[in-house]
């Protein structure tokens, strides 16, 4: 399906997903696996409309492709897709799979502090339209927000969490985020997340760093770049790990700077970027377009 030229320049334009899904297809390449997979969708039916791929290396390398297709009566065809799917990419080639059903929204839970405007940002998109995702509640350790979030309609819950224990407000969020939520956004919320709750918790977790990484990992990052006097600075979306900021990168973005800006100017112009970093690493996992190999990441943007 194409959008008109009206819709597609509309600022609630969001691509179309009726009767689509999306298929991402991993492992060792060989010769034949575009072929069998397409071979596949055409015995069902489907109208292949967009096709990602990548190889690492033609020669046995590591394969990559995402593909989204249309179908009428995509829910009820899939698990004869998924029996095919078992048939011939796995057990034949051993690459492994995801199908969903693309007009299915991931639930997404978002975890905030005192800073606003990644997590104001993410509700303004998804209020226009622009992420397709649901947002199941927002979590925060202040109650700054609550009111700001709750004019969106969505559920806000404050869990404290001060101190060196963390036990109990992680049982708290993990009480709330247990079977509804499928990934979880840090919309700068300024605490570390143990290496215990992200096993529990189960979902991918994506996380926005102020700063350009892996250069200055951990706190107050302008403050920093300020004094080594940098001429760019720039935002990190990752997925997090237990390894503090090092989790694998989806996307980034710089602004250029001067040795006129302050502090505070870097912070302002900061803010901005990691918004529009931010956003484009929730649309790009909500839309199944990111695929994580080890510490690095696929993105098919």
């Amino acid at each position: 399906m194409t959008l008109t030229q009206d819709a597609a320049a509309s600022p609630n334009a969001i691509r179309a997903t009726h009767h689509q899904a999306s298929l991402i297809v991993q492992g060792e390449d060989r010769t034949g696996i575009v072929a069998v997979l397409a071979s596949i969708l055409t015995r069902h039916g489907a109208n292949i409309v967009s096709l990602d791929q990548y190889s690492d290396n033609p020669q046995g390398g590591a394969f990559f492709q995402r593909t989204v297709f249309a179908l009428d009566n995509l829910r009820a065809a899939l698990p004869a897709i998924e029996k095919d799917l078992d048939a011939r990419l796995v057990r034949d080639y051993g690459l492994t799979y995801t199908l969903r059903d693309l007009s299915v929204p991931k639930r997404v839970a978002i975890f905030a502090s005192r800073s606003d405007h990644c997590l104001l940002d993410l509700l303004w998109r998804h209020r226009r339209g622009q992420l397709p995702v649901s947002v199941s509640m927002v979590i925060s350790n202040h109650p700054d927000t609550a009111e700001e979030v709750r004019s969106f309609g969505i559920p806000f819950f404050h869990v404290p969490c001060q101190g060196p224990g963390k036990s109990a407000a992680e049982a708290e969020q993990l009480r709330l985020l247990t079977g509804n939520v499928d990934f979880i956004v840090l919309a700068r919320y300024m605490q570390i997340l143990s290496g215990d709750f992200i096993e529990q918790v189960g979902v991918p977790i994506i996380n926005i760093h102020h700063s350009f990484l892996p250069a200055f990992i951990g706190a107050g990052p302008y403050a920093r770049a300020r004094e080594r006097g940098v001429k760019l600075i720039g935002a990190t979306a990752h997925y997090v790990t237990e390894d503090l900021d090092e989790g694998p990168i989806i996307e980034q973005d710089v602004v250029r700077v001067t040795h006129a800006d302050t502090a505070a100017d870097l912070m302002r112009r900061g803010a901005d970027v990691e918004r529009a970093v931010l956003s484009r690493a929730v649309l790009w996992h909500a839309e199944e377009r990111v695929i994580r190999n080890g510490i690095h990441t696929i993105v098919f943007a």
